[in-house]
């Protein structure tokens, strides 16, 4: 399911990208993946991912090692931590988030 894209209606699209991997600790379920949803313009609009930690801005958990599985919300979002349960949950979430974000962009 590597590089596939989907059109969305009105220049819209999404792209999907998942190949297995070898399991580490950054990629313990051995799927690296990026779901992401465009703008006819190409601008990520927003997407989920494992490419690298997601960068929390919180003194408190400074210390803490965050599993790179994230979402990002909006086209400049860094991330936030994504609760990894199965691809298919994943691809469920993604989906889910994509119709909500497609249905507030078209309204405007």
């Amino acid at each position: 399911m590597n590089n596939m894209v989907l059109d969305q209606e009105d220049g819209y699209w999404i792209k999907i990208q998942a190949r297995q991997v070898l399991i580490t600790q950054d990629v313990p379920h051995g799927v690296r993946y990026a779901l992401t949803l465009h703008a006819p313009n190409g601008k990520r609009l927003m997407g989920y991912d494992n490419a690298h930690a997601p960068k929390v801005k919180t003194k408190l958990f400074a210390a803490k090692r965050y599993p790179f599985d994230h979402r990002h919300r909006f086209a400049a979002d860094q991330g936030v931590p994504y609760a990894f349960t199965s691809i298919f949950q994943l691809i469920s979430d993604f989906f889910e988030e994509s119709d909500r974000v497609l249905n507030e962009v078209k309204k405007k």
